[in-house]
């Protein structure tokens, strides 16, 4: 389904783009974005239980707010690329079977991801869509505390690769080269979350991310 509206939809921006231009070839845009990250985090799969879990333990990662810098770069005058970068950092905790416990502590998340989008001219807006992939890189991630008190002393988090599906639009402050830019993000992602006590891995679980990224900020073409 999600295959069937993206394709859709590139249709239709497709013919828009035949008919106007966004940007020239070769111009390149800068963007400064406060960004929400919005993760799942539940428990899809348990791998490895060694300490009895309650049967309905379920999680979810907290959401976060970050600044973002966006550079995009235009192959032709509706087609680009553009890259991100922030630092995003999470906690993840249960919400059923042992409610309230910290899980994980202050994870730091870099999403490293490339996009390819197809830009329209509407006139006084400019939308565009676009996908590409993701890494999903852990760093720092820490056991949290309810899970240091039962005696765990090591927490990993897997880097995963995955996809993201983009949506939004850029508006023009007059003829200048400043903008308004309003972006959507949806990640399709998993990471395995791994426990320790002494060497010994405890416990392994599965953990949708999925998450929502949308920001809203300026943007600066040259």
């Amino acid at each position: 389904m999600k295959k069937t509206l993206f394709a859709a939809a590139a249709a239709v921006f497709a013919m828009a783009a035949g008919h106007a231009q966004a940007q020239e070839a070769g111009t390149v845009q800068v963007k400064l974005l406060g960004t929400a990250v919005m993760p799942d985090g539940k428990i899809t799969d348990v791998d490895t239980d060694l300490v009895g879990l309650p049967a309905d333990t379920q999680t979810k990662a907290n959401d976060n707010f970050v600044p973002t810098l966006a550079i995009e770069y235009f192959l032709t005058d509706y087609l680009s690329v553009e890259t991100i970068c922030c630092l995003t950092q999470h906690d993840v905790d249960a919400t059923s079977g042992i409610p309230g416990a910290e899980l994980v502590s202050n994870a730091k998340l870099i999403p490293a991801t490339v996009t390819a989008k197809l830009h329209a001219d509407l006139g006084a807006v400019k939308p565009y869509i676009g996908a590409g992939p993701s890494l999903f890189l852990w760093i720092d991630e820490k056991p949290g505390s309810t899970a240091v008190d039962l005696g765990v002393d090591r927490f990993k988090m897997s880097n995963e690769l995955g996809f993201a599906l983009q949506a939004g639009v850029d508006i023009p402050l007059g003829d200048g080269p400043m903008g308004v830019t309003l972006d959507a993000k949806r990640y399709f992602i998993d990471t395995d979350a791994k426990w320790y006590v002494d060497g010994t891995k405890v416990i392994q679980t599965t953990h949708k991310l999925d998450p929502w990224v949308l920001s809203a900020g300026l943007s600066y073409r040259f």
